[in-house]
């Protein structure tokens, strides 16, 4: 077995055990509560803990199929994140032709430039040639009642769920020497930090959370869980060094830069949700909401992430 496949296994593993001690929890807690009938969040914790075993099973099916698996998982996450960003939206008839572009086109596109490495075009595809397209298409309908809305709305949903989700399988195309045939576990290493961020964000202010730190935005956020949740996922990063090509202070460093980044992503796609009076994205996935629920903290983090690892290396 290569290293690779060795460090793979162990956290593999580890997050297994996790699972396994979770479940274990969730389940003696409905048992003791069960006299006193249903309890709201202990059912919410169990369907979360449920859809985390799918979702865990789903990504390492994919690392186990290798960089095509990955790709593909994630251009599947890019659709159908896409797909509920534009339910949310305001979009006409005359828009059908941009938004079939959006599905078919430019997101297919983006995903075939980062299998061909080519990172180039890559990096400037959406923000540039998309985004002029997207409104020419549209334009060419001459439906102008609240274009300019329209169109920025379409530009966002595919910044959002194309153009920064595709930032975590580009992790696979850097070139960082001695760390070759590795780059999968810097996709674990970003998901893993960044997802516990939110988890224990969640905890620290259910055990000792006081003050709304957004109380517009998300009510259930307070400066105790931000502070609690990123300084354990920062610590957790760090103890994750030996997956990444970096020192304990270095991939403390940067746990901490894209935990804040995950927590403002998700302030920001909270507001989204505020401005369209709905509580979750979806329904896609059980105890969490929609897709975009759960990918909130890591569209914002991931090209970040994707371009401090970029050019620390090719700068060093």
């Amino acid at each position: 077995m290569t290293a690779a496949g060795s460090d793979l296994l162990t956290l593999v593993l580890g997050i297994f055990g996790v699972l396994i001690a979770a479940s274990a929890i969730g389940y003696m807690l409905e048992q003791r509560l069960a006299a006193d009938g249903p309890n709201a969040a202990v059912e919410n914790l169990n369907a979360r803990i449920r859809a985390w075993w799918a979702m865990v099973i789903l990504i390492g099916l994919a690392f186990i199929a290798g960089r095509i698996g990955v790709l593909v998982l994630f251009a599947f996450c890019s659709f159908a994140a896409l797909r509920e960003f534009i339910t949310l939206i305001y979009t006409r008839r005359a828009d059908h032709w941009a938004l079939a572009s959006a599905f078919f086109l430019v997101l297919p596109i983006q995903y075939y430039l980062l299998w061909a490495e080519e990172y180039g075009i890559f990096s400037i595809f959406i923000p540039v040639y998309a985004f002029l397209l997207m409104p020419i298409i549209s334009v060419l309908r001459g439906d102008t009642e609240r274009f300019l809305l329209r169109i920025a709305e379409v530009q966002w949903a595919l910044m959002i769920c194309v153009f920064c989700v595709s930032h975590v399988p580009a992790l696979l195309t850097l070139d960082i020497p001695g760390y070759e045939g590795r780059n999968v576990l810097l996709i674990a290493f970003l998901v893993i930090v960044v997802q516990l961020s939110d988890v224990l964000q969640y905890v620290w202010g259910k055990l000792f959370g006081r003050t709304k730190i957004a109380p517009k935005l998300s009510p259930s956020k307070t400066v105790e869980g931000f502070v609690g949740g990123v300084a354990s996922a920062t610590l957790i990063g760090a103890a994750l060094w030996w997956i990444t090509p970096f020192t304990p202070l270095q991939a403390g460093l940067l746990s901490f830069i894209i935990t804040l980044m995950g927590f403002l992503g998700g302030l920001v796609m909270s507001a989204i949700k505020r401005d369209r009076g709905v509580k979750d994205w979806g329904n896609l996935i059980d105890g969490h909401g929609g897709l975009i629920d759960r990918l909130d903290s890591v569209v914002f983090s991931a090209p970040i992430f994707f371009h401090i690892v970029r050019y620390w290396w090719s700068l060093s």
